[in-house]
């Protein structure tokens, strides 16, 4: 039972992350791109502030999943970088923690373009 509660906060709060970005989408003329990055600036100002492991830890993959967890990981991996290397950190952490969401974005992309034949909407 305890896991089924789990799951449904995951559920619940992954469920607002989008239903926000929705929201922002039908109700406003920002447009998607701007949203994903706000979004991703969410994710790093939680990180930074030190809220973004308690809401993790609560809401387990609803969170993290999105592209909020996204921007976490950016964070999370420059502060460490700049805590072990210096200034050079800034540049070179947040790549260093995300690399392998990147290439595995990049190689099933590339699959996908692949199989199908993309078309523009009508």
């Amino acid at each position: 039972m305890e896991m089924f509660i789990d799951y449904l906060w995951v559920f619940i709060i992954g469920g607002l992350v989008c239903m926000i970005g929705e929201i922002l989408i039908i109700t406003t003329n920002i447009t998607s791109a701007r949203i994903l990055v706000t979004f991703v600036l969410i994710g790093v100002f939680l990180e930074a502030v030190g809220v973004f492991k308690y809401i993790s830890d609560f809401a387990g993959a609803g969170i993290n999943v999105p592209i909020i967890g996204f921007g976490a990981s950016l964070a999370k991996g420059a502060i460490g970088a700049v805590k072990s290397q210096g200034l050079l950190g800034i540049f070179t952490g947040g790549l260093t923690a995300t690399a392998g969401g990147i290439a595995a974005a990049i190689v099933f992309a590339f699959i996908f373009a692949l199989i199908f034949h993309s078309h523009t909407k009508k």
